[in-house]
């Protein structure tokens, strides 16, 4: 064999082996790709598309898969919504998730160690989406923000993220994160810098409020709830400043160049006028709705007190015996009456009905629906007892007639 045709073998050999190598590559890559496989698509999980029925909403609501995204957060009903940008450049609810866990309880975070998921308002950049999550998918919440710095409050890693496992994030399930991941992703790539993230207790309604009107966060949650009306009148994220330790929306510095300041005073500000005027009318009637709820609760607790007392009364007379228990309009405990007295707050906004003349109207003691007093209620019901004054019930010898005895 002459030395071209060792050559030219060798060179083929050489073109074999390498073709064996690419060969080895792609088979190599595939099998990887297939491992990354799982029973919610293929390929890497941080780069599939959302779920198809995610982007029949968006078509059906007439949204770019690119435009802007914001997130809202509701402890108490489990939710977690989506809202995107439409094409007329207000948002709207494009999905809405039930988280699948949540720890701590309704109320901020304030410590590291506390198990508590946050409330408040938080920026996602590109730099929070964490696509290697031990929980499938998740990005970061940037707690502690300005506000909760401001306070003090301490706490790292606090997320959205899967595997429905909560030690002070907000977990939802696998499917759940990865369509939300996807929608940041995306608005990310058409060019959002960041989305909001509006972390709330409850719907901030009066009715949730006034549920709640006793609560040690309730000026959290009123401040919390100017943020959340600005988003409801207008659709839009608010724009979120801190300053005074405490937060601020849509507000533009008079003086150009003078920042907000999370723990200084708050400089000379201006909310747009049209916004400002919506803002102040929802305050005001929403503020008439929580103090009339308020009152009936309260009033409703009164005679619950009232009530229990006389059982007690009653109970001693008896030789300590238990009371007879009779199901009663107010007898059920006041935390458990919170929709019965939204019921009576709606019913007081239809048409005012006629009333007997000489009868007074109070928000704070409403008469029974039988048209007595507690203290007639009582003698009703009660065996025994003399009526002395309008609320007021003396007991008097008891009578009491033995059954008879049994046959032998």
């Amino acid at each position: 064999m002459t030395a071209w045709q060792n050559s030219l073998g060798t060179s083929l050999l050489e073109r074999l082996s390498s073709a064996r190598k690419v060969g080895i590559v792609v088979m190599a890559a595939a099998f990887l790709a297939g491992c990354q496989a799982d029973e919610l698509g293929y390929g890497p999980k941080a780069q599939r598309p959302v779920s198809a029925e995610v982007k029949r909403k968006m078509t059906e609501l007439n949204m770019s898969s690119t435009s802007p995204i914001m997130v809202r957060i509701f402890k108490q009903e489990n939710e977690l919504e989506v809202w995107k940008q439409a094409r007329n450049g207000r948002y709207q609810l494009l999905e809405k998730f039930e988280i699948c866990k949540w720890s701590g309880e309704l109320g901020p975070k304030f410590k590291e160690g506390d198990r508590q998921a946050p409330e408040g308002f938080y920026e996602i950049t590109p730099g929070l989406m964490n696509p290697n999550s031990n929980y499938h998918l998740a990005f970061n919440l940037g707690y502690p923000n300005q506000f909760d710095r401001a306070h003090g409050r301490t706490g790292t890693h606090l997320m959205v993220h899967g595997a429905c496992s909560s030690r002070g994030c907000y977990a939802m399930t696998d499917a759940q994160v990865q369509d939300i991941y996807a929608l940041a992703r995306d608005s990310f790539k058409g060019g959002q810098r960041s989305f909001q993230v509006q972390a709330f207790p409850f719907h901030m309604t009066p009715e949730n409020m006034a549920k709640y009107h006793d609560s040690e966060h309730m000026d959290f949650w009123r401040m919390l709830k100017v943020g959340y009306d600005h988003f409801e009148l207008t659709k839009v994220p608010p724009k979120v400043d801190v300053c005074e330790k405490k937060y601020v929306f849509d507000a533009t510095p008079l003086v150009e160049g003078i920042p907000f300041r999370a723990t200084a005073k708050c400089p000379e500000y201006k909310v747009p006028d049209r916004v400002a005027l919506l803002i102040d009318h929802k305050q005001r009637e929403d503020e008439k709705k929580f103090e009339t709820i308020v009152a009936k609760l309260e009033a409703r607790e009164e005679r619950q007190k009232r009530w229990d007392e006389r059982q007690k009364a009653i109970a001693g007379v008896l030789g300590g015996g238990q009371a007879p228990s009779v199901d009663v309009a107010g007898s059920a405990p006041a935390s458990e009456q919170v929709e019965p007295v939204v019921a009576d707050v709606a019913a007081a906004t239809a048409a005012p009905k006629a009333r007997p003349e000489g009868e007074v109207a109070t928000a704070y003691a409403p008469s029974d629906q039988s048209g007595g007093t507690p203290g007639n209620f009582l003698k009703r019901w009660l065996p025994f007892g003399e009526k002395t004054t309008d609320d007021t019930t003396t007991v008097g010898p008891i009578e009491t007639s033995a059954a008879p005895a049994p046959k032998p």
